[in-house]
């Protein structure tokens, strides 16, 4: 670090969501290059070399980027359909359009998703994509590089579906994979673009969409080709009665258990959502350390119900926040759901005792960062970590009168969001990109979005 460029930011309060939640009302954070070189209450250290850049970050909250553990970024572009229905009856509704999408309307909508994620303070982001219709070309190379021109740390989840219509799951035929070729193109995708270093943008893991989308051959084989491969695991996970339903009748078991029985718990995967679990469901999470992407917008859009996050804590199991698709969570912003996760945990059994606004921030941040396996690398502001954090202004109208910070961030309104750093870079700046053209992206979703309406009317 002693030859490595330095950007000084001070005069912040500082959340650093380390182990202790260390806080100082008013420190410093110095990066130099791409990791956090200090952290501390008051000014930087005197006589720093190659100082680049130093910011006065007055009025300001610094903590680290937001951690996204559960999306769909195609769905960008299916936004506001189907806004009355269940999971399934949604899923049902929908997959005949998602059936046609193809590259470039892939390209857009990954895009979309990650602009109005980053502007808002992601920082890591994370797609799950399973839909591969037949000839609809790279899909998986098209959200990689839509992340690396993005500028954002970025997990790709190679999704999979086997079971179509014709073997009672939902999606049609033609937008379904064999066994071997959806196990062939997903090691394929992690041979070519996982990158297993410190400091990695693009990673990748092995995550067949479903229970009742996907064979049991597909289920366990996925999770043997990840180890084997040395990546994490993801699916989703009981989200809804429906889903456990179907599990006990067509497994003879509920979605926990068919999970153990085929690979799938473990400190290697994370599971999406995860709201319809009973105390030997959480304690197996737990034992096993399997973590959770707890979604509570789209939980609560599609009528799933309230997942048991402070049990979870509780009982020790890794816990990070998603967005999960914008055709079930239209705003596709993750800092919304901070508060989100706060409020609609304290409707459930634990009341106003169920989240606070530290535990919200933790979710965020570095309870993200366990979910996809880097808490060694980002999620909390410490020396030595990747230099990935938001300065988010709070002297406007809209937080200057709370006087805790947190609690403004958290419980108040959205915070602009002054500046997010990458891996050492600037990628935002007084709320707007500076690494895309959010105009031409708009563009660019909006023609994608509507030529694919009219192709999936055509039928």
């Amino acid at each position: 670090m002693a030859a490595a460029q330095r950007i000084v930011i001070e005069n912040c309060a500082i959340a650093t969501v380390d182990a202790d939640d260390t806080e100082y009302a008013s420190g410093h954070v110095v990066l130099a290059g791409n990791r956090i070189e200090s952290v501390g209450a008051g000014k930087a250290p005197e006589g720093l070399e190659n100082v680049l850049r130093r910011i006065d970050a007055s009025g300001h909250l610094v903590t680290p980027g937001l951690i996204n553990t559960h999306h769909h970024f195609y769905q960008w572009i299916t936004r506001g359909l189907a806004t009355d229905h269940n999971l399934f009856d949604w899923l049902v509704a929908l997959y005949p359009v998602w059936a046609r999408i193809d590259e470039p309307m892939v390209r857009a909508a990954a895009r979309g998703s990650l602009a109005m994620m980053a502007r808002g303070g992601v920082t890591t982001a994370m797609d799950h994509h399973y839909v591969f219709p037949q000839g609809s070309g790279d899909l998986s190379g098209a959200i990689i590089g839509a992340a690396r021109d993005m500028g954002v740390r970025f997990t790709l989840a190679r999704g999979s579906m086997d079971r179509s219509e014709k073997d009672g799951g939902l999606p049609p035929d033609f937008a379904v994979e064999t066994l071997d070729g959806a196990l062939a193109a997903t090691e394929d995708t992690v041979r070519r673009h996982h990158d297993s270093s410190f400091d990695a943008m693009t990673q990748v893991a092995v995550a067949p969409c479903s229970p009742f989308s996907v064979s049991t051959e597909l289920m366990r084989d996925g999770a043997q080709l990840a180890r084997r491969l040395g990546v994490r695991l993801h699916t989703h996970g009981s989200e809804t009665v429906e889903e456990e339903k179907f599990c006990h009748e067509l497994f003879g078991m509920g979605p926990t258990d068919y999970f153990e029985s085929t690979g799938w718990l473990g400190e290697d995967v994370w599971m999406a959502h995860c709201v319809h679990m009973n105390d030997s469901d959480i304690a197996a999470f737990a034992r096993t350390r399997t973590g959770v992407a707890h979604c509570p917008s789209s939980n609560a859009r599609l009528a799933a119900g309230i997942a048991r996050v402070p049990d979870l804590l509780a009982a020790g199991v890794p816990v990070g926040l998603g967005v999960d698709g914008t055709a079930s969570n239209e705003s596709g912003e993750l800092h919304t759901e901070l508060r989100n996760a706060l409020l609609i945990n304290r409707l459930g059994a634990h009341k106003e005792a169920a989240l606070n606004a530290r535990q919200a921030l933790r979710l965020g941040t570095y309870g993200g960062a366990q979910v996809l396996g880097r808490a060694a690398e980002t999620g909390s502001l410490e020396p030595g970590k990747l230099a990935d954090l938001v300065l988010w202004k709070l002297d406007t109208l809209a937080h200057a009168s709370i006087a805790d910070p947190v609690t403004a961030l958290v419980f108040g309104a959205a915070a602009p969001v002054t500046a997010s750093f990458v891996d050492g870079r600037q990628i935002v700046e007084d709320g707007r990109l500076l690494t895309a053209d959010e105009e031409a992206i708009a563009r660019s979703t909006r023609d994608e979005a509507q030529r694919l309406a009219r192709i999936a009317a055509q039928g």
